[in-house]
């Protein structure tokens, strides 16, 4: 019998009009852009998603025009990880990342998963804007934050959790989506598999552009998440993981 997952509505919410057309601006108009974007930020209110030991916030952070100039500007400015650095290692096999990849924060920290060891890159303007609008509307401070490319459906991202020990457990993940809606997907830690200890429904969201997901502690525990193959999606979509990297001992400031 066929699994059920539940997808949940994520409401609708009318976005902030803004009057100037984001046509007007030419990719070296950086003065009107960055005006622009200041004069753009309107974060909607937050929607609430909850199951068992599920806990996350929804929001539409940055309206349509404001995600347009955003999602070019990263296609500008992001250099993507090359050779050994674009691998995984799963199992003692090494594997090709299926996606572009990259990663930014302050000076001196450095991420480790799946076998490689990456170091941040110097914030871009771009990434340090949205940074700074992911604090204003969480509460949360990040540095660190991995930069995901999907040229089209057949890119993806493999089940798994953030469990690494670089990230401070008590601080929430920041996931801010941009470009193609694709479905990202959570499966409960104990209904996974065949001989699984009991079957919870997966959850199913669509993340929109411009949109950010909270992933609030303790979802990380317990549930894993991907971004599974859909054929029918021809365009790109970058995702922003915000993260708090511990250093020297430091937690999370709120």
């Amino acid at each position: 019998m066929k699994k059920r997952i539940t997808s949940i509505n994520i409401n609708k919410t009318k976005k902030p009009k803004v009057e100037k057309d984001v046509e007007e601006f030419t990719a070296g108009d950086d003065c009107d852009e960055e005006t622009a974007l200041a004069e753009f930020a309107n974060p909607v209110p937050w929607q609430k998603i909850e199951a068992e030991g599920f806990d996350c916030d929804y929001a539409l952070l940055f309206p349509k025009e404001e995600a347009d100039i955003l999602f070019r500007k990263l296609e500008e400015e992001v250099e993507y990880a090359t050779g050994k650095e674009a691998q995984v290692q799963v199992f003692g096999k090494v594997y090709n990342i299926p996606r572009k990849q990259a990663t930014y924060g302050d000076a001196g920290l450095a991420y480790t998963y799946s076998g490689v060891k990456r170091f941040a890159c110097p914030w871009t303007p771009t990434l340090e804007h949205i940074r700074e609008a992911t604090t204003k509307s969480t509460g949360q401070t990040f540095n660190f934050v991995l930069v995901n490319r999907y040229k089209d459906g057949l890119d993806h991202m493999g089940e798994h959790r953030d469990d690494e020990k670089e990230l401070d457990p008590l601080c929430p993940i920041a996931s801010l989506s941009f470009g193609a809606v694709r479905d990202f997907i959570f499966r409960h830690k104990d209904s996974r598999g065949k001989n699984s200890q009991q079957y919870i429904e997966p959850v199913k969201l669509e993340l929109a552009h411009g949109s950010l997901l909270l992933m609030n502690p303790p979802t990380n525990t317990y549930w894993y998440h991907s971004l599974p193959i859909r054929k029918k999606v021809t365009t790109p979509r970058i995702n922003l993981t915000f993260r708090r990297i511990v250093m020297r001992g430091k937690k999370c400031i709120t």
